[in-house]
């Protein structure tokens, strides 16, 4: 019997990929030395949706290592690709096991700036608290988060864009990052990576099967699902709410995919074509904007309490919010999602969340700036999950 291969998911075309099937590019040619010149990458441009860019040749080899020759001009090169899209695959990638975590929600409920908070508190707070680095893989990475995240939320502190539609924006980047931390044992301590791929859908992507089959692979190829849901859109949570929280609420009451019960139920079809029944992928579902709701919950209710940072995931504290969130969602007139996630899926959870921590003024942050509350808590149940975090119990 032959032994199974060790696969590789691109991160950005997402096909699986046999780890001897990595290809490399070639470095090309330096000042008047010898190497290839560039060429037309017809299978790079028809991938990003452009024009095919001039690069040195992608060429393939019968063992690939950490370099290899390239067959025309015979310089080493540690340039990975992807032979299926020609992406260039950072090495990080290839050496460590990726986790691909798709967030998905409907239009409004906050994907992007949850995104641009959640990268810039493993970048420093919680980056500090679990001794891990947080590191982009490619120069895309770079440069997206720092143009459509941090620059407007952080520099300009204006409110981001709704997500567009995959058919209108063909070139979203998904963002590849290694997260490395520390792990410290009472004999030695030991170093663990993973890459973490972060893409967030517009709620207009999950509307066909059409878009989904062409826009929408890196679904499929998920290791973890982090559906976002906006509790001002449920009609049982409006009661709570007051001032500004209560004017920005019930403004997609009429769109079929404000519903997170139908958001949910077609991601779910779709991960359906890669496992039987119940499905085995850990799937968070999280409140955002929580902080329009909290003055209405009772005062010993756990989503008032902010968590004790442990470096490991406090699993009292984990439960407690599962167990509020939960009956939250029954008390609105949501609790069928708890039952639909049940029904299909062997392992999920519910957090509640706030990436600004406060309800914004028209198309700014708050005067009180960005004060995120709780916005980590679905990476580290994940993490905990991929066995990169310990669990505690006080």
């Amino acid at each position: 019997m032959k032994p199974r291969q060790k696969l590789i998911t691109c991160p950005y075309c997402f096909a699986r990929v046999a780890r001897e099937r990595v290809a490399f590019r070639c470095v090309g040619r330096a000042g008047h030395g010898t190497g290839c010149d560039p060429r037309a990458d017809e299978v790079l441009g028809r991938h990003w949706g452009g024009a095919a860019p001039s690069l040195p040749p992608v060429f393939s080899v019968r063992r690939p290592g950490r370099r290899a020759p390239c067959p025309d001009c015979g310089r080493e090169t540690g340039w990975r690709a992807c032979p299926e899209c020609h992406s260039r695959l950072p090495a990080e990638y290839c050496a460590n096991p990726g986790k691909i975590v798709a967030l998905v929600g409907a239009k409004g409920s906050g994907k992007s700036t949850y995104i641009a908070v959640l990268l810039h508190e493993l970048m420093n707070r919680v980056g500090a608290e679990l001794d891990a680095s947080l590191i982009p893989c490619d120069d895309r990475t770079i440069e997206r988060y720092r143009r459509d995240f941090a620059r407007p939320l952080y520099g300009e502190r204006r409110l981001l864009s709704t997500t567009q539609p995959a058919v209108t924006d063909l070139r979203r980047d998904p963002l590849v990052y290694l997260l490395t931390r520390t792990v410290r044992g009472r004999i030695r301590s030991r170093t663990e990576s993973l890459t973490l791929v972060l893409f967030d859908t517009a709620g207009e992507d999950l509307r066909s099967r059409d878009v989904t089959e062409r826009h929408l692979r890196y679904l499929a190829a998920a290791d973890a699902v982090i559906f976002l849901v906006d509790p001002l859109e449920l009609p049982g949570a409006r009661a709570a709410l007051s001032g500004t929280a209560l004017a920005r609420s019930g403004s997609l009451e009429d769109a079929p995919d404000s519903d997170p019960v139908n958001v949910i139920g077609r991601v779910t079809e779709l991960l359906r074509h890669r496992d039987g029944g119940r499905l085995r992928i850990p799937v968070a579902v999280a409140l955002s904007k929580i902080d329009a709701l909290r003055p209405a919950l009772e005062r010993q209710s756990a989503l008032h309490r902010a968590r004790t940072p442990l470096g490991a995931l406090d699993l009292d504290d984990r439960e407690a919010v599962d167990e509020q969130v939960r009956a939250l969602m029954d008390e609105w007139q949501a609790g069928m999602v708890d039952r639909y996630l049940r029904q299909n899926y062997t392992d999920h959870a519910f957090f509640g969340l706030s990436a600004l921590g406060a309800v914004p003024e028209a198309d700014a942050v708050g005067a009180g700036g960005i004060r995120p509350y709780r916005v980590e808590d679905p990476l580290l149940w994940l993490l905990y999950r991929f066995k990169m975090l310990d669990g505690v119990r006080r």
